[in-house]
């Protein structure tokens, strides 16, 4: 497998059936194998063997967040809000108080709910109705991970472990098993990230199927070749999706916005283009543009039950305050005075909770959510306990600022393309929340940190690639092979414990009735997490 310290313009496949055959063989005239190398991307992304992978872990992920789907029973923390909405919007189009018999006023995009109103239509205003998007969400969540680590890592076996960390983290699997909106946002978020990383190959391989052509990259009257971004576009759509859910995912968009340049310079660079940066800047910031256009195109598209109802909240505001209201135009102010409204509500919204935590708590652990609680019940002991906390499994978690510390030092020593890829996610997964913590002391909750834990992960995966095939360094030989076995036993311990460890907790993923005794071992930081 390859090591997840390859240089950031040299990135080696996993083996030697994995490399173009012509690379293999030395190279077509007239492109030097170093060029070929610096251009190589994951030309066999359907070998079987990954795919036979794939749907394994999928599987497994599958059953852990459909199994026993409809229990507890009745609404479980924010589902009191969601699934109310989504199934008043399959009947009026837009959010519905039944109190005033009128538009609700709600505060998040439309989208989360539409989806989850989906399931409610498949199967009914019950528990698994409304819960059953969430958990395709989660299980989509995982396939995504596997295939965007096959391509970052051209190994069958740590895209494997990707998902499986992610298939046994209580955190993702209690997310998936609620009807909350933030497992939509996660999706589309780390789709949007797939999409981008396989437009950097798209745009690498083009450029070299160009040289082989006979480009030459010092004529600088000729060009560069035209390269149209297929997956930059499609970012754009699946992004304007991730705002449809939540409006935290703009936090992404000026890091993504960066991936894309940085990887298109370097591209450029790789190829031997002079002036890498200058020669392709306008062009990479006007097909971003024409991206983000898509993504104000498919981000209004989630109110299409606003825009086609006349009972949504503030949908003839101009109108009711003695304004003009032109045909569309008058709709899209309207739309845009409530987005300053729902602005305003996100910005003042500072009230005490007893399960909110600040984002230096998040990854220890320090505070999670209590989803639900139920002391009633026969479990075979005097006192039982039935709790789905959103906990993350602590093995896993607890590895995650050591692997953020290796993330870095490889990022800085050896260039790393897939470094500062995964470490972008995570600073725009985390970083704005600090600053809203620390500016003005913002209501938030454990949960908020779910679109960068796709990234956390892959983070923890590229530190136990590093570990299963370490720089060679003066090691050679058997010596090398020692190394890499000592690696391989050590991974495998760490993915086995963090199986036992997520089994333990299992119980209070899910909500399973046990005695009261049982529960309280399982609180390891007492109060904290009670």
């Amino acid at each position: 497998m390859t090591s997840a310290t390859a240089d950031t313009d040299t990135p080696e496949p996993a083996t030697a059936d994995e490399r173009p055959p012509d690379a293999a063989a030395g190279g077509l005239t007239g492109v030097p194998d170093a060029v070929r190398r610096r251009l190589a991307t994951l030309d066999r992304w359907w070998n079987p063997y990954s795919w036979l992978i794939t749907a394994l872990v999928v599987a497994v992920a599958a059953i852990l967040r459909l199994a026993g789907l409809s229990r507890p029973k009745g609404y479980i923390f924010d589902e009191v809000y969601y699934p109310t909405d989504a199934w008043d919007m399959l009947h009026h189009g837009v959010e519905w108080d039944e109190k005033t018999n009128g538009p609700a006023y709600v505060v998040h995009p439309p989208l989360g709910k539409w989806l989850i109103a989906l399931g409610e239509k498949a199967f009914g205003n019950n528990e698994f109705g409304w819960r059953i998007s969430g958990a395709i969400a989660g299980t989509l969540m995982i396939l995504i991970l596997i295939r965007v680590a096959y391509r970052l890592f051209h190994s069958i076996v740590l895209a494997g472990i990707a998902g499986l960390l992610m298939a046994l983290d209580g955190f993702q699997l209690v997310l998936s098993r609620t009807s909350l909106l933030d497992i939509f946002l996660g999706l589309f978020i780390l789709a949007t990230f797939a999409a981008l990383v396989l437009d950097r190959d798209h745009y690498r391989r083009r450029w070299l199927r160009a040289l082989e052509r006979g480009y030459d990259p010092a004529d600088n009257l000729r060009g560069l070749p035209w390269i149209f971004p297929w997956w930059l576009l499609t970012s754009g759509v699946l992004f304007g999706l991730a705002c449809g859910v939540k409006w935290s995912a703009l936090f992404f968009a000026p890091f993504f916005a960066m991936l894309v340049v940085v990887w298109r310079v370097q591209a450029r660079r790789s190829a031997g283009v002079r002036r890498a940066f200058l020669s392709g800047i306008l062009g990479d910031l006007g097909y971003l543009i024409l991206s983000f256009v898509l993504t104000i195109i498919f981000y209004v598209a989630t109110w299409t039950g606003w825009f086609v109802t006349d009972t949504g909240y503030f949908r003839h505001y101009r109108e009711a305050n003695g304004l003009s209201e032109p045909p569309i135009l008058g709709a899209l102010l309207n739309l845009v005075h409530y987005h300053a409204q729902a602005y305003d509500f996100h910005s003042g919204l500072t009230d005490r909770h007893v399960y909110q935590s600040w984002p230096w708590q998040w990854l220890l652990l320090g505070r999670p959510v209590a989803f639900y609680w139920n002391g009633n019940g026969s479990c075979g002991a005097p006192s039982c306990a039935a709790e789905i906390l959103l906990l993350g499994t602590p093995i896993l978690w607890w590895s995650f600022l050591p692997a953020l510390a290796a993330l870095v030092w490889f990022g800085i020593a050896r260039r790393d393309w897939r470094a500062f890829a995964i470490g972008t996610g995570v600073v725009a997964g985390l970083l704005p929340w600090f600053y809203f913590a620390v500016a003005d002391g913002r209501t938030m909750f454990a949960f908020y940190v779910l679109p960068a834990l796709p990234f956390l992960i892959l983070a923890v995966t590229y530190a136990l690639g590093a570990i299963m095939t370490p720089s060679t360094g003066m090691v050679t030989g058997s010596g090398r092979s020692d190394r890499q076995l000592i690696g391989t036993i050590a991974v495998g311990v760490y993915v086995l414990l963090v199986a036992l460890c997520f089994a333990w907790f299992h119980p209070i993923f899910i909500g399973q009735l046990i005695p009261y005794e049982d529960w309280s071992s399982r609180m390891w930081l007492g109060s904290r997490w009670i």
